[in-house]
């Protein structure tokens, strides 16, 4: 750790650049450096939501209909089963 304060902002650099940055204390790993990944703008996002949507319609699966729903709580004379 103290070696690294020194060199903190090559670390960083190679951290960005896509090397895998471990910093150790007494011999045992203590931190990872990783570059922090960006967000997406606007459109990446629209495209992401539209395909999702697209993959959902394509997994929708008819389930009981909700107009006879009824049938399942009430019994024949109407009463609640």
């Amino acid at each position: 750790m103290s070696d690294a304060k020194g060199q903190l902002t090559d670390l960083v650099r190679r951290a960005e650049a896509g090397d895998e940055v471990v910093l150790t204390r007494h011999g045992r790993a203590a931190v990872r450096l990783v570059p922090v990944e960006q967000g997406r703008d606007a459109t990446a996002r629209r495209a992401l939501i539209e395909a999702v949507r697209r993959s959902a319609v394509s997994h929708v699966t008819a389930g009981p209909s909700a107009a006879r729903s009824q049938d399942d709580l009430y019994g024949e004379d109407g009463l609640p089963r």
